[in-house]
């Protein structure tokens, strides 16, 4: 070999290594002049060799099923100790891909994985949803106990989530709403529509929900059709990257890392039509070591969401969502733009969101717990957040999530939750019905939130109930009446 040609194929292989590898010094930029120290997410390879699904008779033509084709590339990668499984431009039409260690799935431009809308190519599998260890159909892409898994490019996964989906009629136009209810059945009152009589039957059932927990098999085969899955579920995987993918419609949540350790999320673009019920973007459930940077959100519910386990199931697995850096995101439609809770069992902490832009989102920054949940969020840091359209809250706490104000006041036990030092700067809302609201608990209001240099203009301005400890500073509270309203519990307040 000529030192030319040795030189030309070293330059070669340089160029393959940064387009497949998630390199720790990409992303270090990120960590510098935070306010609390997060461990920066670490470097991992996949294996350089590669596949193309259509070596295993992978058909790009939006009809033909191609799950055996998917299932026997990965099969084929996993004996070979990992690699890349290329997806061309095209339509691919599958049922669900499970991945294994070391296992990229890279989708090239123009390409399209569309999953089967047949309920019956997801078995339900033991997993969580919610928070809560339960059993759901199969995610159309999932993991677990995996490590070195990975989903890039430039092409589209779509997970045909309407097929799952019941959908609420006060939420489409009337044209829409005359188009969907050509197919499946609505309710009794014409208000909701389903996709087939046994999502509508279990929807109704709630001791069929419950039964679902404990695995019967006649039970959840009964169930089957109502048990949405998310649409990528990794569980306990170690190493996850997501970068570059477009995903989209899923029957549920879109993205669902539970209990992933360095877990980097990048340039990604998550969407769910805005009426999609339970229709949140990315959920990170007890994860540990995450970034999550320059991606963007369109969807039905929470935009970003941390949770870590729901009530007596996430206290027992005691796993916090725990050094997450969010950096240059955008939220256009959901229900929150930044968002902790309400399934925080486990608790959250060491979180920094910064240089982010919501707009429209029907709440900015939303922080929401209830009774029975248990779990601490603290040392969260939000900075340079700018909203504007916000039809609600600026910022939210609300810890009477799902609950009427009002009840008897319990004593503090390990079902109370607590959130406390959480500091906000550099926030401009542009316009929201409302600048914040803080709806602490009696028993355990919220304790030492700083708001810093920031300028909220809205209808109505702040609202306190049950907190000990705020700090505003340099704080605009542009309002046409009252700026401050004070509740009751309220302690500690200090502006400056």
């Amino acid at each position: 070999m000529t030192i030319k040609v040795r030189k030309a194929l070293i330059a070669t292989v340089a160029l393959w290594l940064a387009a497949h590898s998630a390199s720790a010094d990409d992303y270090s930029k990120y960590y510098s002049n935070l306010p609390v120290e997060i461990k920066q997410v670490k470097e991992f390879a996949i294996p350089s060799y590669e596949v193309k699904i259509t070596d295993f008779g992978g058909v790009n033509d939006g009809i033909t099923l191609n799950t055996e084709a998917f299932e026997k590339a990965m099969a084929h990668l996993s004996q070979k100790g990992g690699g890349h499984l290329i997806v061309p431009a095209g339509i691919w039409h599958t049922g669900p891909i499970v991945f294994d260690d070391n296992i990229d799935l890279h989708l090239e431009r123009g390409s399209l994985l569309l999953f089967s809308d047949n309920l019956a190519d997801y078995p339900v599998v033991k997993s969580d949803w919610e928070g809560l260890n339960t059993y759901r159909a199969m995610s159309p892409l999932s993991a677990r106990d995996k490590k070195n898994v990975s989903i890039t490019g430039d092409g589209t996964i779509n997970g045909n989530g309407q097929a799952w989906r019941p959908v609420k009629k006060m939420k489409m136009t009337d044209g829409q709403w005359k188009k969907l209810i050509r197919t499946g059945v609505t309710n009794d009152k014409g208000d909701i529509w389903f996709p087939n009589e046994k999502v509508m039957k279990v929807y109704y059932d709630k001791d069929i929900q419950e039964r679902v927990h404990s695995g019967d098999s006649k039970v959840l085969e009964e169930a089957h059709d109502f048990l949405r899955p998310v649409l990528v579920s990794f569980i306990n995987c170690t190493n996850v990257l997501l970068q570059g993918v477009t995903f989209e419609n899923s029957p549920a949540w879109n993205v669902h890392p539970l209990l992933c350790k360095n877990l980097i999320v990048d340039n990604v673009n998550i969407r769910n039509p805005w009426y999609a019920q339970n229709g949140d973007g990315i959920d990170i459930e007890s994860c540990t070591d995450v970034l999550l940077v320059n991606s963007s959100f369109d969807v039905g519910d929470d935009a970003i969401c941390l949770k870590s386990g729901k009530d007596k199931d996430g206290r027992e697995r005691d796993i916090p969502s725990s050094n997450v850096l969010i950096e240059g995101c955008t939220v256009y439609h959901g229900h929150g733009g930044f968002v902790i809770g309400s399934e925080m069992s486990g608790g959250c902490k060491d979180i920094v969101a910064r240089n982010c832009v919501f707009i429209g989102t029907d709440v900015g920054l939303r922080f929401k717990s209830t009774r029975g949940r248990g779990g601490v969020v603290e040392n969260i840091y939000v900075d340079n957040i700018k909203m504007t359209d916000i039809p609600g809250e600026a910022l939210i706490f609300d810890m009477y999530y799902g609950i009427k104000a009002g009840a008897p006041v319990p004593p503090v036990t390990e079902e109370t939750p607590s959130f406390r030092n959480i500091f906000i700067k550099d926030v401009v809302c542009r316009s929201a019905e409302r600048a914040a609201v803080f709806n602490g608990l009696p028993e355990m209001p919220m304790k030492n939130v700083v708001i810093d240099n920031s300028l909220f203009r809205a209808d109505k301005g702040f609202s306190l109930n049950n907190i000990d400890g705020l700090t505003l500073k340099n704080v605009t509270i542009d309002v046409p009446g009252e700026k401050i309203i004070y509740g009751d519990g309220v302690r500690n307040i200090k502006t400056y």
